[in-house]
């Protein structure tokens, strides 16, 4: 006869009657009253894992970001008539009788964050509204600090490094990218851990995160400055493998080589002109249909004598993969009766309507479902079978990974993992997760995707994100700094830019060519370089389309030697560049890193927003606006930094003006360190 499982051990302590009970659970702290748990537990060094439920206790096993294995830490619980507290580290949390919490630094119990009742009746400062079927809008407020500064969040094109006073929708969308972690200046770190559709609002009366329709609150919280927060929310939510070395060079990449023929003639006088370039893009439409994932013989032949000789070149192939399928695919028949891709609450699956080949206009594609395992195994036996096993194709540049929606209605999907309100942000992250481990099962160890979007924990599989289809003036290059810097604080240290941005751009154009050379030269010291764009003349999306001319021989001779003279520079800086990505890989440090992650004692730097670090030693401050030859930036207080082009040395502390000829990007080196700028 089976026995019933042991009760866990459990302490009790009752308040009045008409406030909550406390108890001790497993080294967690839980709170319950008027029907709602509340449950804090350790969950790594410093840090706590927060969950709160209406009408149960709380759920296990829900989508999320963390780790199933928290990090181990020492920790005590302590309960008092009026109040638990849990301390954890750096980090104290206090719960009132009442159920409300304040987080605490441990060394002098200075709050750091508090929740904040919306009123003082009703509503408390977790709110439940329901929606259906044990689902909940969920808000969590938060108190408002006046001098308080927010990072993070993933990636936005808003141009705002300091993003308090914004209202930002949790939600992916090309170029908008939802990471639902903030960093304060306050010594906290906060991760959202629920990839619900919503919104979080950095009000000056306070702070709210939303939830459309979710199950309970989660969140995760740390004490400590932002490279220490960096360090444990890494640690929680997983840490970016290392860099291959034959990703830290140069990309190639336009819109579009349309044939192997094109694509090889590229390569071949990159060699030829004797320039730097580790990896060339074979971009969208190279396939038979969409949705079928493999090379179209008749215009790519001979992928293996490609591959070959690419390789012995030294350039690495990679390949896009969209996550739809065209009702043309051969694939789509099966996909669909297996339940393999998205479906709806209401109404056919298809999600967009597209090009394909052999049709004269659109048709209606469906996406695979990427929160279904099932679904990752069969994408990714096509991309074993169509790329990894007869050519030895190993990266892949996973575009429209939202999914792209079209309209972006998420709450009439159902995802395997659950209603699209509920789960919808989770897909980039599954989508890149299906190729990590695919690669890996397959005895691939260096493994890099190329992603539009991510979400919290894509890091762990390899992901890199780059910024989506931007413009191509001097205005979209000075957002992407910050666009840059606050992906670095959320976790994502593989991130780059369509060099020159995606939409437009003329190569003959010399006001183009001088955006063009700036934003190489950004480029070049980036954590990744990557030219890409649909230069003018452009042409119709169709499988026919292919954009301008995107080589750096394309933009004139002058331009031109500015830009191999980047190359050079970035090919120099490799192995300083790889340094850092270890320092990524074994840290979970940023290698673009803004100034105060580096000197959080120098109050001015929590203000820049158009430079920053590359990795510890480097101090980037590219020219962000046309016909600039000089340009001032702040040094931080706390080292002596040094010119690179002209030797200079200065006292940190205070913003120096320096020369900023189109051929140079201002360049500083920290505290004597020694890296190859000028060759």
């Amino acid at each position: 006869m089976n026995q019933p499982p042991e009760e866990p051990q459990v302490s009790l302590a009752q308040s009045s009657p008409t406030r909550g009970t406390f108890r001790e659970r497993d080294g967690a702290l839980e709170w319950s009253g008027r029907q709602e748990t509340v449950r804090v537990e350790p969950w790594g060094p410093d840090a706590v894992r927060v969950r709160a439920r209406l009408g149960g206790p709380v759920l296990e096993g829900l989508p999320g970001a963390l780790l199933d294995d928290p990090p181990s830490c020492g920790s005590t619980v302590k309960i008092e008539a009026e109040s638990g507290r849990l301390t954890v580290g750096a980090l104290t949390v206090e719960v009132s009788a009442e159920g409300l919490i304040r987080f605490l630094r441990t060394e002098d119990s200075a709050e750091l964050l508090a929740e904040e009742r919306a009123h003082f009746w009703w509503p408390g400062p977790r709110l439940y509204t329901a929606v259906g079927n044990g689902h909940h809008r969920l808000e969590q407020r938060f108190a408002a600090y006046e001098d308080e500064k927010l990072y993070g969040l993933g990636q936005h094109q808003h141009g705002r490094l300091d993003q308090k006073g914004l209202v930002l929708d949790l939600v992916q969308r090309n170029a908008e990218v939802s990471v639902p972690v903030l960093t304060s200046n306050r010594g906290y770190t906060l991760l959202w851990n629920n990839p619900a559709i919503g919104r979080v609002e950095l009000a000056g009366n306070g702070t709210r995160w939303v939830a459309d329709s979710a199950r309970q609150i989660d969140y995760w919280i740390t004490a400590g400055d932002p490279a220490d927060g960096q360090r444990r929310y890494s640690a929680a939510t997983g840490r970016t493998p290392m860099l291959p070395e034959w990703a830290a060079g140069f990309w190639q990449s336009r819109l579009r080589y349309r044939t192997q023929d094109e694509l090889l003639a590229v390569a071949r006088e990159y060699k030829r002109r004797g320039l730097p370039i580790d990896v060339i893009v074979c971009d969208f439409f190279h396939w038979t249909h969409l949705g079928e994932w493999k090379f179209d013989p008749a215009e790519w032949p001979d992928p293996a004598a490609m591959v070959r000789e690419l390789r012995e070149m030294g350039i690495e192939l990679a390949v896009s993969v969209w996550p739809s399928v065209s009702p043309l695919s051969e694939n789509h028949p099966v996909m669909e009766q297996r339940g393999w891709f998205i479906g709806t609450q209401y109404g056919p699956l298809a999600h967009a309507d597209w090009p394909d080949k052999e049709v004269a206009s659109t048709v209606q594609i469906a996406f695979y479902d990427a929160t279904n395992p099932e679904a990752r195994e069969f994408l990714w036996s096509r991309i074993k079978e169509n790329y990894l096993d007869p050519y030895g194709i190993r990266a892949f540049w996973l575009d429209a990974c939202e999914p792209e929606l079209k309209p972006g209605f998420p709450e009439n999907l159902r995802y395997w993992a659950g209603p699209g309100q509920e789960v919808g942000n989770l897909y980039p992250r599954e989508n890149s997760r299906a190729f990590h481990e695919g690669l890996l099962a397959a005895g691939q160890s260096e493994i890099v995707t190329l992603n539009r979007s991510a979400w919290a924990g894509s890091q762990r599989h390899g992901a890199a994100l780059w910024s989506g289809d931007i413009g191509h003036d001097f205005a979209t290059l000075r957002r992407q700094i910050a666009a840059g810097l606050n992906t670095a604080l959320s976790g994502i240290p593989w991130w780059n830019t369509d060099i020159g941005g995606f939409h437009g751009g003329d190569p003959d154009d010399p006001a183009y060519r001088e955006v063009m050379v700036r934003w190489f030269q950004f480029g070049a010291l980036s954590p990744l370089m990557r030219l890409h764009g649909f230069r003018d003349p452009g042409m119709p999306l169709g499988p026919a389309m292919t954009g301008g001319p995107n080589e750096v021989w394309s933009y004139g001779e002058e331009a031109g030697a500015i830009l191999e003279s980047c190359l050079r520079l970035r090919e120099r800086l490799k192995p300083y560049i790889l340094r850092v990505m270890r320092e990524a890989h074994e840290e979970g440090l940023p290698v673009m890193r803004p100034l105060f992650l580096e000197f959080p004692g120098d109050r001015a730097s929590w203000s820049v927003d158009d430079a920053y670090l590359l990795g510890p030693d480097l101090l980037v401050a590219p020219v962000l606006t046309a016909g600039a030859t000089a340009r001032t930036v702040h040094l931080p207080a706390g080292a002596r930094w040094r010119d690179a082009w002209s030797g200079q040395s200065y006292r940190g502390g205070a913003a120096v003006t320096v020369e900023a000829p189109l051929d140079r990007i201002p360049l500083f080196l920290r505290d004597g360190a020694e890296l190859p700028i000028t060759g």
